[in-house]
């Protein structure tokens, strides 16, 4: 079979793909590659995500669609905009918005490597307010009985001018209200994946706040206080077997303007027993909207 990485597509550049016409490559990533393209009827620059046939498989395909079915739903400024799906004889494909601007996991790891060690993180209130606007996404979502099910930095884009983050990907979301037949896939990735979702539970918003806790925890600090892992299973195991987690140390312990209130909001949004984590990202909100209000006074 063949891999994304070996795909031809040069071909394609000036073809018409539904009403728009592509103009360049983008990005490659997983199983989709990603174009710029030029949407003739609105006269606009958009996005086109493909997903070649020849590494086409019943799972590829059901995700793909699963991706642009859950996006499309949604309707916030924190979301990416589905606009037009389609296929081809040689690709299914997608059409979306076209952001500009760097993924959440780029910003974190050029400011990790600042030499200045108080630089290696953002402003406090920077990363406050883009967590608060990722929040207010998910929050929607969930509203609408979407659940993402893989949030993590590379899957948040940053806007360049407006600094506003928008979330991406939504290939393992799942739709609440639709019936699953069989046993639930594991999918994630293992970093950010509660305990329920590494056993392969029935999962709800819970698990999208687990994970942006992990996120959150990991924007705050210099570096994620966790064991040097020597596989993703060690770390798997250990997240579902040690009930305290596997972060060693406090958010406070490592950045000098976090107080222990950071710690008990990370507490709750990391808690081994999905019952002990906040109920909705609505409350999650409101901690980090109180904290931020604290540390302005």
């Amino acid at each position: 079979m063949s891999s994304i990485e070996s795909i031809k597509v040069d071909h394609l550049v000036g073809t018409q793909v539904g009403t728009s016409t592509i103009v360049k490559e983008l990005a490659r990533g997983g199983m989709a590659i990603v174009f710029i393209a030029f949407q003739t009827t609105l006269k606009r620059q958009i996005a086109v995500k493909i997903l070649p046939k020849s590494l086409l498989t019943p799972n590829s395909a059901k995700l793909f669609q699963q991706e642009a079915e859950s996006a499309a739903i949604l309707s916030h400024p924190s979301i990416i905009q589905i606009y037009e799906v389609g296929e081809t004889e040689e690709f299914l494909f997608f059409t979306m918005q076209l952001i500009k601007g760097n993924p959440l996991s780029k910003i974190m790891s050029t400011a990790k490597k600042n030499i200045i060690p108080s630089k290696r993180t953002l402003p406090l209130q920077t990363t406050l307010q883009i967590f608060i606007q990722i929040l207010d996404a998910l929050d929607y979502a969930h509203n609408q009985e979407i659940i993402h099910r893989d949030i993590k930095p590379c899957n948040i884009m940053i806007e360049k001018h407006t600094q506003r983050p928008i979330i991406t990907d939504f290939g393992v979301a799942k739709v609440l209200r639709g019936e699953e037949s069989g046993k639930p896939l594991i999918q994630g990735t293992p970093l950010y994946m509660p305990p329920e979702q590494i056993l392969g539970r029935e999962l709800d918003g819970r698990a999208d706040i687990y994970a942006t806790g992990t996120m959150l925890f990991e924007m705050l600090v210099p570096e994620l206080p966790i064991p040097k892992f020597k596989s993703n299973i060690e770390m798997l195991k250990t997240k579902v077997l040690n009930k305290n987690g596997m972060f060693q140390k406090k958010p406070s312990e490592l950045r000098a303007d976090l107080n222990g209130d950071m710690d008990l909001i990370l507490q709750k949004a990391l808690a081994h027993d999905a019952n002990n984590r906040y109920t909705t990202c609505r409350e999650f909100i409101e901690a980090l909207e109180q904290y931020r209000s604290n540390d302005l006074t």
